[in-house]
């Protein structure tokens, strides 16, 4: 889908991690690390849904702490494409 920005992909911010499932960058509006689906859709299979959080996790243990953060699956701005985030308990005055 050529209009949705997670589809894009673009490079705005540090990336973090890739590979034929999903991406993680962080989010340019939050300021925080995020997991996309490569495939447009809200709802991926559970195996790919268990990947990209583990790899978001291991991503945000490493950038923030494994205390720092908790997963947000809430998809808020861009409901029709899957991501997820590693909110700390301040992203919203860091965005």
């Amino acid at each position: 889908m050529s209009s949705c920005p997670l589809c894009e992909a673009a490079r705005i911010t540090p990336w973090h991690y890739e590979d034929e499932i999903c991406w993680i960058a962080d989010c340019e509006v939050c300021n925080v690390p995020m997991v996309v689906w490569r495939h447009h859709g809200n709802t991926p299979p559970e195996a790919d849904v268990a990947h990209m959080v583990a790899e978001l996790t291991r991503v945000a243990d490493e950038v923030i702490g494994p205390e720092g953060y908790k997963i947000d699956r809430v998809m808020r701005q861009i409901p029709d494409h899957f991501h997820a985030h590693a909110r700390t308990p301040t992203w919203w005055f860091t965005a």
